[in-house]
């Protein structure tokens, strides 16, 4: 049976990467173009607005939407910029750095989560050694704290954030989005020529294109190689194609909700799996420290106990997402969705 053809919301057609390119008013880039920017300037808003409530230092949840809020931005900064000026590239490592930064910091809060949730509990077996794994992970979340401190002082958010604002505002102005037209950073120019030269359907179906042969391969390296590793990369692949379909349902693209309804489940699904890996290697950190294996060694063995018991709970997770990736309904229409919208005439040709 042949695949239906996509088809795009009319009320948003003006914006999709289906959708004739049309040139802004003001003559120099599309508005699908100045879409992408201006949710480019949002997210590198949001992602800004963050880093007060990360540096207070008992926020877990805006350490977590602050590394998020960088996937993103880095997401549409790629569309926009696929090879970036110099000065570009050195701002979005900067927002990667931050993203680095936190990391440990994250890894951590994730696995206190569900030990304070327990400890909560007024019966709660093993309480002995939920309360250790607690104050273990609390002194190492402290510890990485501080060093995220020091590498986020290192980066000048607050500079980077200044120069990318006016980046993003100059070829607002350049393309007459603000109705002013100035020239303020002409460095900047790269930019809004690119916009205007390069068909926003041939850069949104190269950007496609890449995301989704990456993920395919990723998946088929995993099924040869079950190891963490290539399971971690499938993890990555995955979220890389999800923030990028995210970005084309922004843009109104027909059946995009419903792919990334299944994308966010698969993700969150490899998310759990990832934290039971990084719990192992935790805990096994915890337990090769001569002092406390000396001192605690009853924790220690019932820490044992817990790893190997979560080893198979982690088995059960990877036959799940083989089980998600190969076979199911949900991947294939996926796989169909993708396919339709690179093979499509509108988004194979220039207009």
């Amino acid at each position: 049976m042949a695949a239906a053809r996509v088809m795009i919301d009319p009320s948003v057609a003006r914006a999709s990467p289906l959708a004739p390119s049309r040139t802004h008013a003001f003559g120099r880039v599309t508005v699908e173009w100045a879409k992408v920017r201006e949710l480019a300037l949002k997210q590198l808003n949001h992602f800004i607005s963050l880093e007060p409530k990360v540096l207070k230092g008992d926020d877990p949840e805006a350490v977590h939407d602050m590394r998020v809020a960088s996937r993103r931005l880095q997401q549409l900064l790629d569309l926009l910029d696929p090879e970036p000026p110099k000065e570009i590239r050195r701002l979005r490592r900067k927002i990667k750095a931050c993203r680095r930064a936190l990391s440990e910091v994250r890894n951590c809060d994730v696995q206190l989560k569900p030990v304070e949730k327990a400890l909560l509990r007024k019966r709660t077996s093993h309480r002995e050694v939920q309360e250790a794994i607690r104050d273990y992970l609390a002194e190492r979340r402290s510890q990485s704290f501080d060093r995220a401190l020091d590498k986020l002082s290192q980066v000048h958010l607050a500079r980077a954030y200044v120069r990318l604002k006016a980046h993003f505002n100059w070829n607002r102005a350049a393309s007459g989005q603000d109705g002013s037209g100035r020239d303020e950073l002409p460095q900047a120019a790269t930019l809004t020529e690119e916009l205007a030269s390069e068909p926003f359907e041939k850069r949104v179906g190269a950007a496609l294109e890449k995301a989704w042969y990456e993920y395919e391969a990723q998946l088929a390296t995993s099924r040869d190689d079950r190891d963490a590793p290539a399971l971690h990369r499938a993890r990555i692949s995955a979220r890389r194609l999800r923030y990028l379909i995210e970005v084309l349902h922004e843009l109104g693209v027909a059946g995009s909700a419903e792919v990334l309804l299944w994308l966010r489940k698969l993700q969150q699904h490899l998310g759990d799996w990832h934290d039971l890996e990084v719990q192992e290697k935790m805990l096994v950190e915890m337990l090769a420290r001569p002092k406390f294996l000396q001192s605690h060694l009853e924790i220690a063995m019932a820490v044992e106990r817990l790893i190997l018991r979560h080893r198979a709970v982690k088995k059960r997770y990877v036959d799940r997402y083989f089980g998600m990736t190969l076979d199911s309904a949900e991947s294939q229409r996926l796989k169909d969705w993708v396919g339709n919208l690179l093979s499509s005439e509108s988004a194979a040709s220039p207009r």
